[in-house]
């Protein structure tokens, strides 16, 4: 196992959720990859190493205050680069 910021799954498959239920967005890598940067840049890491520290961190993924976070994070970014994609 290598060293991953967990944050990142979490953030992506947030983002694949709000995606799909907007038809005003851009929807190609080069959006997503940069919609995901700029929620990671505000969010704080969630490094893991272990198969039990990726269970830990999945339980506080359960947590209402960090999912509410990750989804803001998510909406900033995506009006952003919606009102200037880079691609």
């Amino acid at each position: 196992m290598e060293c991953h910021n967990y944050m990142e799954d979490i953030v992506k498959n947030t983002l694949e959720n709000l995606l799909s239920k907007r038809d005003d967005v851009c929807k190609c890598e080069k959006c997503r990859l940069d919609i995901m940067a700029l929620a990671l840049n505000n969010l704080p890491s969630k490094y893991v190493v272990t198969d039990k520290g990726r269970v830990y961190t999945k339980i506080a993924e359960l947590e209402l205050q960090l999912r509410a976070d990750v989804v803001k994070e998510l909406t900033k970014a995506i009006e952003k680069v919606k009102k200037a994609p880079q691609h």
